[in-house]
């Protein structure tokens, strides 16, 4: 009998395990994977680039800040290029800050971090078992207990040779299996969306620099440090973009993802398919891999990998789901690290609240469950329907100064701030949050609109995000710690933000293409967003 099994040991599974030992340490934990370790460096597992809530989560809530720094490697933050066809990057338009931002984010090599996290687990009282797989389970209701059954390669745990069938029960039980997504299985919660969205994915055995493409010092000097590689690059073309994240090991990852529409899967699921694709779409990219084919370490795909789910948490029968065992979302923007942060803090909170004779457990997983798919339903709409305008040097920068603008103004203070589970602060919020996911999702349709007028100019220009001085300062300030007065002004504050960066976005648009339809847009502001506010937009270069 223990208190919580995880099913699945990887990234969303060490972490919670982490999280719940350092809040309840008495806790008895048992994390069940089927690996057997140590994993492969590199060769491992997607969901490489952490953005700020999983790099807060990280260092900050698990503690983990000097071991990121040893073992994983700073991130220049997001970069994009407009290179689709191109053979030169310094004759495209460049999205990207020219210096580092205050908040440090990490690339992660998975198999590192997740071989170092079982290590740590392990020497921290829980109880990680590798090599295990689960052949069956029994998810009691109403206070009952819940039943595994698990096989360990080799034999038991106590030293039975052969495959040993054996029973574990406990009072919680959590899904962190990713997309074998067990109980999602076995309670038929699986729920798709319309995002038709497909990735493949490699790694090669040494760094893709793209500094070393080019001689231009001009164009090399835009960068301090120099160091374009430590990026999460994005090559970006119609209906697709390409990554290249590098990873501590010496490696570096390579993926294709795109809109099935415009860019069948079956055009790029081999590695010679995918090379090939690369060669027509990222030619530059495609030369400099060619070069380097004796150091391909994997090739994997997925298809249709975004995804919702019905339920996530149930407190009155104690199970939960978290990482990719609930939903996914996209790779763009690397949100995958967030939802585990997210989604693992109110899975501690919610065992937490149980933990205490007449907690109130069982009545916050409905609401912690709300908040969770309010925060989906609030980003899907960044990507649906999205991919057809990527290509376009002219409204897809902008379209990322919104995007995260959004993220780093109303999501990253709830978490950085320790809000999302504080249910009077979330009631309160439940309305401007409502507000602000609607001009999202009318920002989405109206990039869209923009876009199909755009006469996609793409000079050779850098879009430099550290030139933004409000931008590099909201990126600062997550790190503010915020009583609770300054935390609802910096609430206000970010929500008027983005209503007038949606309206000087609808501005900028009617000026170049006076057609463009902005009606639902201004609709939402009403009077809220008021003219004559600071300048937030790009400064127009000679030659855009």
């Amino acid at each position: 009998m223990h208190d919580v099994v995880i099913l699945g040991g990887g990234l969303a599974a060490l972490t919670l395990s982490l999280q719940l030992k350092q809040r309840l340490p008495q806790l008895d934990i048992v994390v069940l994977e089927r690996r057997t370790h140590p994993v492969p460096h590199a060769a491992h597992k997607v969901g490489e680039s952490s953005v700020e809530i999983q790099s807060h989560y990280l260092a900050h809530v698990l503690g983990l800040k000097d071991y990121l720094e040893r073992a994983q490697l700073k991130k220049f933050g997001f970069r994009f290029f407009f290179s689709d066809g191109a053979h030169d990057l310094t004759r495209v338009t460049e999205l990207g800050a020219s210096t580092f931002l205050p908040t440090q984010s990490y690339q992660l090599d998975r198999g590192v971090l997740e071989n170092d996290l079982a290590l740590l687990a392990r020497e921290r009282g829980i109880d990680y078992r590798d090599s295990t797989l689960v052949r069956g389970l029994e998810i009691g209701a109403r206070g009952q207990t819940h039943r595994v059954t698990i096989e360990h390669a080799g034999g038991d745990r106590n030293g039975h040779d052969g495959k040993v069938a054996e029973p574990l029960e406990c009072r919680w039980l959590v899904d962190a299996s990713g997309r074998a997504a067990l109980i999602k299985r076995k309670l038929d919660l699986a729920q798709p969306n319309a995002h038709d969205v497909n990735a493949v994915w490699f790694r090669i055995g040494e760094k893709v620099d793209m500094h070393d493409w080019t001689d231009d010092a001009d164009w090399l000097a835009r960068c301090d440090p120099p160091h374009r590689w430590l990026s999460t690059n994005h090559l970006v073309g119609d209906g697709y973009w390409v990554w290249l994240i590098p990873l501590a090991s010496g490696s570096h990852s390579v993926g294709i993802v795109a809109d099935e529409k415009l860019h069948p899967l079956a055009a790029m699921n081999s590695f010679d398919k995918a090379m090939a694709w690369l060669q027509q779409h990222q030619p530059r990219l495609h030369r400099d891999l060619e070069a380097k084919r004796d150091k391909l370490q994997d090739f994997a795909y997925f298809k249709h990998f975004s995804y919702g789910c019905k339920r996530v948490y149930n407190g009155a029968d104690r199970w939960a789901l978290t990482g990719e065992a609930g939903l996914f979302l996209d790779p763009f923007y690397s949100p995958g690290g967030d939802f585990i942060a997210i989604s693992n803090t109110f899975v501690t909170e919610l065992i937490a609240q149980d933990d205490k004779p007449g907690g109130p457990g069982p009545r916050l997983a409905g609401l912690y469950e709300r908040i969770y798919f309010l925060l989906y339903e609030s980003w899907l709409p960044l990507y649906l329907d999205q991919y057809p305008i990527f290509g376009d040097a002219e409204v897809m920068p902008l379209k990322v100064l919104w995007d995260y603008t959004f993220y780093w103004g109303v999501m990253c203070p709830l978490f950085f701030q320790n809000r999302l589970t504080d249910v009077v602060a979330m009631t309160r919020l439940q309305k401007s949050l409502g507000e602000a996911q609607a001009v999202n999702v009318a920002m989405q349709r109206f990039f869209r609109a923009w876009s199909g007028l755009s006469r996609r100019r793409n000079p050779p220009q850098m879009l430099d995000q550290a030139s933004l001085e409000w931008f590099a300062e909201l990126n600062r300030g997550l790190t503010d710690e915020l009583d609770d007065a300054a935390f609802w002004a910096r609430i206000d504050e970010a929500l008027a933000r983005l209503d007038a960066l949606a309206l000087q976005l609808v501005e900028r648009a009617r000026r170049d293409y006076p057609g463009v339809d902005a009606t639902e847009v201004l609709a939402l502001l009403g009077t809220r967003a008021q003219r004559g506010a600071a300048d937030l937009l790009f400064p127009e270069l000679a030659g855009a």
